[in-house]
């Protein structure tokens, strides 16, 4: 197995596999493993129902008992619109594929909207956890529009049986502020229902854009939506790999002050190597107390599978606890989805893969 993922890592297989993490020790990290509900949850706040379902996620598909998550959200048929999401494989628009193929794909849980989920619910709830995204940008308003806003309610969510929900906030938005009140009121009631709670804690902003350099994906701008996310007590974090650093220093000039940083962040806590910048990542999730979970990012059509390795590498060296992949999985056929999804998982699975 682990030559067969160092052969699609390719050039980068060495740094990759072989880097050791001078910034943040691993001994000072929550890392997950078999008894990461016991360990981490059970002395929580959290509800005897909470740790019930939050033990169902890591308790199905081929990763059961690792403690890692192999997550398939499909949501994009509101957030990219349908046609976008789906032309490349039609089968799809019909939700029973969507839940058909992470069965069949070995996932710990399927993600998606309350319409794709409620018309299946009586078949598929009980045999595979099912979270509900509960929030949307609907990206049909002339002009588009970018603004997370409410689909459904918690407790029907809980009645089709959910074993989790999920809601994007876009931190750094002009609406975050109310975003992260709606989402804080909805995750407290989820809690109390029993379910357990997924944030997507995407940035969102033209400014953060300076110089042809995107710091939507920065270390310590995601990592700080991170902390803000276990904040208002998500489990478990959805995040955007991290392509650069410095995004606190390149928005805070004189002219326009912006937030505040530490030079160690830079210095000390982080390096320019990908797993370091992961490794940040988890540092703001409690240092991995609530899961880091990465994205799986968009379907290029070409080095798909490698990429999505690549990915998952550099999420469970870093301290990571999975990864999240979509548009890679269901736009191709079922079989070579579940491939894809499987090669994702073989990471996980592989003890040679080991936390840096």
């Amino acid at each position: 197995m682990i030559d067969r993922i160092a052969g699609m890592l390719g050039k980068e297989a060495q740094g990759l596999l072989g880097h050791q993490c001078k910034t943040i020790p691993k001994e000072q990290l929550h890392l997950p493993g078999p008894d990461f509900v016991d360990r981490i949850w059970a002395n929580s706040d959290r509800k005897i129902t909470v740790l019930r379902n939050l033990q169902a996620l890591y308790s199905t598909g081929r990763l059961t008992g690792s403690g890692y998550l192999s997550i398939l959200p499909v949501d994009q048929g509101i957030e990219h619109s349908g046609g976008a999401s789906f032309a490349a494989n039609p089968a799809y628009f019909d939700p029973e594929q969507i839940v058909r193929l992470a069965i069949e794909g070995g996932c710990n849980a399927v993600a998606s909207t309350f319409g794709v989920l409620g018309i299946v619910a009586r078949k598929y709830a009980h045999r595979i956890p099912f979270i509900v995204k509960i929030n949307h940008n609907e990206f049909l308003t002339y002009p588009n529009k970018f603004d997370q806003i409410m689909f459904g309610t918690i407790r029907e969510a809980s009645e089709m049986g959910a074993a989790a929900v999920g809601a994007t906030i876009y931190f750094g938005s002009a609406e975050s502020s109310r975003q992260i009140v709606e989402v804080a009121a909805a995750f407290e009631a989820a809690h109390q229902l029993g379910m357990a709670t997924i944030l997507w804690c995407y940035l969102r902003n033209s400014a953060f854009k300076i110089g042809g350099v995107d710091y939507h994906v920065s270390a310590d701008l995601t990592g700080q939506a991170n902390h803000l996310g276990v904040t208002i007590q998500a489990d478990i974090i959805k995040q955007k790999l991290p392509e650069n650093n410095g995004g606190f220093k390149a928005l805070n000039t004189k002219e326009n002050p912006y937030g505040k940083t530490d030079e160690r962040v830079y210095s000390q806590l982080t390096s320019d190597h990908p797993v370091d910048l992961v490794r940040y990542q988890v540092a703001n999730c409690y240092m991995g107390r609530a899961s880091l979970i990465n994205s799986g990012g968009a379907s290029t059509g070409k080095d798909d599978l490698a990429q999505a390795v690549r990915t998952a590498v550099i999420n469970k060296r870093g301290g990571g606890a999975g990864l999240i992949s979509g548009r890679k999985a269901f736009q191709r056929p079922m079989k070579e989805g579940v491939e894809l999804l499987n090669a994702i998982q073989d990471v996980y699975l592989c003890k040679e893969v080991t936390v840096a």
